[in-house]
C-alpha cells in the first residue's frame, strides 16, 4: 500500500450510520438497489422459460447445447463485468457506476430482444451479464455499507432474494407471449427482453436518491462529504423517530491517502484472511454451479421429459421462483439472531441432501412434472437463503477498501468455476435424451452443496450484528 500523505483522522460515521433506526432512507435502499436483483431474475427466468420458443425461433434456430452456451455467455459476461466494475467501485465510489452499469443493461437487453443468430444473441447475452456482474459489486457493497449492523443479514438476504420476486415476474409474463392465442411466440420472446430494457427506466429515476457510501467517503480522504451525509440522514431520522440512541461503538481512526492495489488485495486474501477466502469461494462456486445448471435449462427438461407444451412452462416455473423468494424472507432473520454459521451450514446441507434425493428419484422416474417442481421449490426455498448468504459472507469477510473488488472476485471465480459450466454441461446431458445422465448433473450439484455445508461449519466466522469494522478491519486503519 502506498500514501500521498500520511495525515490520520478519527470519525464516528460508522458508529453513527449503524445506529440509526429503520426510516424511509433504509426503505429507500431497499427498493432502489434491490430492484437489481428483480431485474436479473426476470432476465435469467425468461431465458429459462422462453428456451424452448428462442430454440424454436425460424430465425434463431438454436439447438439444446447452443441455448445452454448462450447462458453460458451471459455468465461469463457476468464474471467479467464483475471485475472490470467491482475494481472501479472500490476507486470511484458506489454511486458513480448505478449508471453505467444501468445503461449497459438497457440496450443489451434490448438488443437481445433485437438479435437475428446464434451469434448476435450470445454477444447480447454476455453483454448483459456484464451489466449485471457489474451491479453486484457496487450494490452489494453499497447495502452493506448503509443497513445497520443489526439488520444487515436480514437485509442483505431479503435483497438478494427479490432475484425471485423478479423471476415470478418472468414467469407469469412468459404465459402471455408465449401464448399463440395472445402473440406470436418468436415475437413474444423479444417482446419480453425489450420491455425488460424499459423498465430499467425507472431505475435510473429512483438511483437519483440514494447517497454515496460514507464508509466509502471516509476512506478516500472526503470525510467532510461523509459528515454532511450522515448528519442529513440523522435529521431526517429525528423527524421521523425522535431522538436518536447514543451509538454502540466508538470511532476509528483512518489514515489519508492510501491507495490499494491489486497486490495488497491478493496478500489480504491470501495472507490476512486466508481462511475466509476458502469459504467463501466454496460458498459461491457451489451455489453458482447448481442454480445456474439447473435453471437455465430446467425448461428443457419439462418439454423434453415431462412433455410440458412452451406456452405453459410458466406455470411451472411460477412455484419454483415463489419457493425461491421466500426463503431468503423467512430464513433471513435467523441469519442475524441464530447467527451466521448455524444458518449456512444448515441452508446448504438441506438443499444439498434432498437435492440428492431428487436426483435419483428424477432417474427412475418417480417424478412427473408438477411433483419435480414440487420438490424443487423445497430444495431451492433452503438453496435460495443458502445463495444469499454466500454474497452477504463475502462482503463480510474482507475490509472495507476491498469489498467491492471481494465481492467481484468472488462472484467471477465462484461463478467461473461452477457457474459458467454448469449450463453448458445440463444442456449436453438433456440433449443426450438419458435421464441417468442428468441424474449424474444432478448429484453432482448435491455434493457441492453438502461440501459447501461442511467447509461453513468449519470456517464461518461471527458477523452477525457486528460494525463492519470490527468483522474485518479497514487497511486503512491507524493502531
Amino acid at each position: 500500500m502506498s500514501a500521498t500523505r500520511t495525515e490520520s483522522f478519527e470519525t464516528d460515521v460508522p458508529a453513527r450510520l449503524d445506529r440509526l433506526p429503520w426510516g424511509r432512507f433504509h426503505w429507500l435502499i431497499c427498493i432502489a438497489l434491490g430492484v437489481t436483483w428483480i431485474l436479473d431474475g426476470l432476465e435469467v427466468t425468461l431465458v429459462g422459460s422462453l428456451a424452448p420458443a428462442i430454440r424454436d425461433s425460424p430465425t434463431l434456430g438454436l439447438t439444446e447445447a447452443q441455448v445452454g452456451l448462450t447462458a453460458s455467455a451471459y455468465l461469463a459476461g457476468a464474471v467479467s463485468g464483475a471485475l472490470i466494475f467491482g475494481w472501479l467501485a472500490d476507486r470511484l465510489g458506489r454511486k458513480r457506476l448505478f449508471t453505467v452499469t444501468l445503461l449497459i443493461y438497457l440496450a443489451s437487453t434490448i438488443g437481445t430482444g433485437l438479435s437475428w443468430d446464434f451469434w448476435s444473441f450470445a454477444f447480447f447475452r454476455a453483454m448483459t451479464g456484464a451489466a449485471i456482474g457489474g451491479e453486484y459489486a457496487a450494490i452489494n457493497s453499497a447495502i452493506q455499507e448503509l443497513i445497520p449492523a443489526r439488520r444487515r443479514g436480514t437485509t442483505d438476504l431479503a435483497i438478494n432474494g427479490t432475484f425471485w420476486g423478479g423471476a415470478a415476474m418472468g414467469s407469469i409474463a412468459s404465459l402471455f407471449l408465449l401464448n399463440p392465442q395472445v402473440v406470436d411466440p418468436d415475437l413474444g420472446w423479444r417482446l419480453a427482453f425489450i420491455i425488460g430494457g424499459g423498465i430499467s427506466l425507472i431505475v435510473l429515476w429512483l438511483r437519483r436518491h440514494i447517497p454515496e457510501s460514507p464508509r466509502w467517503l471516509m476512506t478516500h480522504g472526503r470525510e467532510d462529504e461523509a459528515e454532511r451525509i450522515v448528519s442529513r440522514l440523522e435529521a431526517e431520522a429525528e423527524k421521523e423517530h425522535g431522538q436518536l440512541p447514543p451509538p454502540t461503538h466508538g470511532s476509528v481512526r483512518l489514515r489519508r491517502g492510501i491507495r490499494i492495489s491489486f497486490g495488497d488485495v491478493w496478500r489480504t486474501m491470501i495472507h490476512d484472511y486466508r481462511s475466509r477466502t476458502v469459504l467463501a469461494l466454496t460458498l459461491m462456486a457451489s451455489q453458482a454451479f447448481c442454480y445456474n445448471g439447473l435453471f437455465f435449462t430446467y425448461a428443457l427438461v419439462l418439454t423434453r421429459y415431462n412433455g410440458v407444451a412452451t406456452e405453459n412452462v410458466g406455470w411451472y416455473m411460477l412455484p419454483f421462483a415463489v419457493g425461491n423468494l421466500l426463503g431468503p424472507l423467512l430464513l433471513g432473520p435467523l441469519f442475524d439472531s441464530v447467527g451466521r454459521r448455524r444458518m449456512i451450514t444448515s441452508t446448504y446441507g438441506t438443499a444439498g441432501l434432498l437435492m440428492a434425493f431428487t436426483a435419483v428419484a428424477f432417474a427412475l422416474g418417480w417424478l412427473g412434472a408438477a411433483s419435480q417442481t414440487a420438490a424443487w421449490t423445497v430444495i431451492f426455498f433452503f438453496a435460495s437463503a443458502a445463495a444469499s448468504a454466500a454474497y452477504l459472507t463475502v462482503g463480510e469477510s474482507f475490509p472495507l477498501e476491498m469489498r467491492a473488488m471481494g465481492i467481484s472476485l468472488f462472484y467471477a471465480l465462484g461463478t467461473a468455476i461452477g457457474g459458467i459450466a454448469g449450463p453448458a454441461v445440463f444442456g449436453v446431458l438433456i440433449q443426450s435424451g438419458e435421464r441417468v445422465n442428468i441424474m449424474i448433473g444432478y448429484l453432482f450439484g448435491a455434493a457441492l452443496m453438502l461440501a459447501a455445508a461442511a467447509t461453513a461449519w468449519r470456517l464461518c466466522f461471527a458477523a452477525e450484528r457486528q460494525p463492519l469494522e470490527l468483522v474485518a478491519r479497514p487497511l486503512s486503519s491507524e493502531g
